[in-house]
């Protein structure tokens, strides 16, 4: 019975962790990563990406974590749910689920099922990974061992939209697996299960998702750079036009993070591989990629319309996060941001107190400063929605900067444009 199957999580990140404690609460669940600081962090019940309370991480009272490799005998499911980033050309970038595969490959017994919910091209599983697990284990797969694919929907932050309550795509390598793979999610996921016809749809189903997303996007992004041309504002057309029932929501800004700004890619890279060449889902890419440099060329004009020195000039940055009120600074597009005002001669102050600032410094090579009253900027790029920085009165912003006409990019539209142009703000947002 699944139920009496001992359950390993491979990576415990912001999908690994909340899944490994769903299923502690109930059975037997080893949750591991090779990061010994990680272990330790949440052995002390804490959790530095903000998913999980330690009120949660107790709850799962069958739950125990390792970095011990020698610990993951004895488990018979294995979930693996590591990153899958792309490198610096934009490929694929496999590293992580090959080491992944090789780690529970030597843990590997007869009958095991291997689940991956990292994000992959279609036919990763059983091309990619499918291979190491047999060349390391000496079984053979859909006979000794079985796998499945059940893709990640976390959204990092949301406390609203948490894991059980997001339908779960299932798939496995065989019907009986399928079905086992599938009972095995429904039992922590209360809003359901979508059973796939097979491995390769449900890989298929995860990247088209955000690929969706990313293309809508962009167009709203290309008409934000026709609208600026126009001298319209963007959010005002928007406005105008969601008053029709079926407009899409959609909204224009910088496309970063972990899903979105990635991938497309993973996607574009299976088709190049099988003769296709992919324009439509590329060129949005190439829009939402050129969007930070495109924000901060505005912005230069205008403080040069303003009379500020440019060379000689301190730009605030608030908000580093790729997303508002979450720590997560994985492939956040705020750093092209900062690098394309380095490249204008702009000395740069980032403020983000919901991210980290060592992680941020080993990442990025970006030291996170103040903007404040007591330390003022030439103007400012309000580039990420966090509660804070919603709340910020007009005033406040204000006093942030020295200056009679001082430019406020307001990325995200968070504030009247209206009263940041009576207290003498250039106003600029996408």
């Amino acid at each position: 019975m699944v139920q009496d199957k001992k359950i390993a999580i491979i990576g415990l990140g912001y999908v690994g962790l909340p899944l490994a404690v769903e299923f502690g609460k109930a059975r037997s669940t080893l949750g591991f990563d090779i990061s010994t600081r990680r272990i330790d962090e949440l052995g002390l019940g804490r959790d530095s990406t903000l998913e999980v309370t330690e009120e949660e991480m107790t709850s799962a009272a069958h739950l125990a974590f390792s970095c011990d490799v020698n610990d993951l005998g004895g488990c018979s499911i294995f979930i693996v749910t590591v990153p899958t980033p792309i490198d610096d050309v934009n490929r694929p970038d496999l590293t992580p689920i090959v080491k992944a595969s090789e780690t529970v490959a030597k843990a590997l017994t007869a009958g095991d099922i291997v689940i991956y919910e990292s994000t992959v091209f279609p036919g990763c599983t059983e091309e990619i990974c499918v291979p190491i697990l047999e060349r390391l284990s000496g079984l053979t797969y859909n006979k000794d061992f079985f796998c499945g694919y059940s893709p990640e929907r976390i959204n990092p932050g949301d406390k609203v939209n948490t894991l059980t309550k997001i339908k779960k795509i299932t798939s496995g390598s065989t019907p009986a697996v399928s079905v086992e793979i599938d009972d095995l999610y429904k039992s922590i996921i209360t809003a359901g299960t979508f059973l796939a016809s097979s491995i390769k749809v449900a890989e298929a189903a995860k990247v088209i998702e955000n690929t969706q997303r990313d293309l809508n996007i962009a167009l709203i992004n290309e008409l934000s750079v026709i609208f600026g041309k126009l001298d319209i504002d963007t959010l005002d057309v928007l406005e105008a036009a969601g008053s029709k029932w079926n407009f899409l929501p959609f909204r224009p800004g910088l496309v970063g993070g972990h899903c979105i700004g990635v991938d497309p890619y993973y996607l574009t890279h299976k088709a190049e591989q099988v003769g296709y060449h992919p324009q439509l889902i590329l060129a949005g890419r190439k829009i939402n990629d050129g969007m930070a440099q495109y924000m901060v060329k505005k912005v230069v004009q205008r403080m040069i319309k303003s009379g500020i020195d440019v060379a000689n000039s301190t730009v605030g940055v608030m908000g580093i996060t790729f997303k508002e009120n979450c720590p997560d600074v994985r492939n956040s597009k705020i750093t092209d941001v900062v690098a394309e005002l380095k490249n204008w001669g702009v000395n740069v102050v980032v403020a983000d107190s919901w991210a980290d600032p060592l992680e941020v410094e080993r990442v990025y090579g970006i030291k996170l400063g103040e903007i404040s009253a007591d330390q003022q900027v030439d103007s400012l790029i309000v580039a990420v929605g966090h509660n804070e920085f919603r709340d910020l009165a007009p005033e406040a912003l204000r006093s942030f900067c020295k200056g009679s006409r001082p430019i406020l990019a307001d990325v995200k539209s968070l504030y009247e444009r209206a009263a940041l142009i009576d207290l003498g703000f250039s106003v600029f947002r996408l």
